[in-house]
């Protein structure tokens, strides 16, 4: 779908107080906008646009992110309550699960995290049969349709009521460890530096995912591009497949190609 996008005078955009409000009316109309884009349409340096953009930020109107900015009601992070983050962008969250679902055969076993979007994958195995599903995720065996599963586990560790998750280790009491085919990660950012979370504990478990699976399916909507959590989960090189409603932003969608990641958009 084509994006209509607010006319501009660049002669008066380069009057600080008319390009901020030019620059605000593009954050609310595309979602998001980078540094680099922002300076080729105002034909202004990318140092003016970091300061026009950390100016709307220090004024409470939009949010900062790595590389550029998004609206102040987008920034629903990994620590926000999770009925707040499962009634957002449910369309976009409800076409991911559906492709990323897709990428999976009958038969598979799966490792599922937390997050309002694997919930939207959970609903999406509809048509498959005899999975086994390993999940921390307290929402996923709700989710999943019935017939689906051959056998389903819950991950023990600390209860997080309010992001409906459990945390700990990535196992069970008397096995040394697990090997799934394949782990669906949903993820608090996605940058040129990996995939992020705002939490620890929750970044220690999803690598932990990681390492117990075949192969890493990231599932993360484009409000996710550019957004740098406070804890790293884990590089590029270690991601297989991105599953998101938009094409990256170009600098992303190259570093993700150099990594070997297929990018998959609903």
């Amino acid at each position: 779908m084509t994006r209509t996008e607010p006319e501009h005078n660049p002669t008066d955009a380069t009057l600080p107080a008319v390009r901020r409000a030019d620059i605000l009316r593009l954050i609310k109309q595309l979602g998001q906008i980078t540094v680099t884009e922002m300076s080729a349409r105002f034909e202004v340096s990318l140092d003016t646009i970091r300061r026009d953009l950390d100016t709307l930020a220090d004024q409470g109107l939009i949010s900062r992110i790595h590389g550029g900015a998004v609206p102040i009601d987008s920034m629903a992070s990994a620590d926000s309550p999770f009925e707040q983050r499962i009634n957002a962008h449910q369309a976009a969250k409800t076409n991911i699960g559906r492709a990323a679902a897709r990428l999976i055969s009958s038969g598979q076993t799966l490792i599922i995290n937390g997050g309002s979007t694997a919930v939207a994958f959970a609903a999406g195995l509809a048509d498959l049969q005899r999975l086994t599903i390993v999940t921390n995720n307290l929402s996923v065996p709700g989710a999943i349709p019935a017939g689906a599963v051959k056998s389903l586990y819950l991950l023990g560790g600390e209860i997080r009521s309010g992001a409906h998750v459990t945390l700990g280790p990535v196992g069970f009491v008397g096995t040394r460890q697990i090997v799934a085919d394949t782990a669906v990660i949903g993820i608090g950012g996605l940058t040129e530096e990996g995939i992020s979370t705002s939490q620890i504990d929750e970044a220690t478990m999803m690598a932990g995912m990681i390492a117990a699976a075949r192969r890493t399916i990231v599932i993360a909507d484009k409000t996710k591009f550019g957004r740098l959590g406070f804890a790293l989960v884990a590089p590029l090189d270690q991601l297989d497949v991105v599953v998101t409603d938009e094409e990256p932003p170009p600098d992303l969608k190259v570093a993700l190609e150099a990594a070997g990641v297929r990018i998959v958009v609903a």
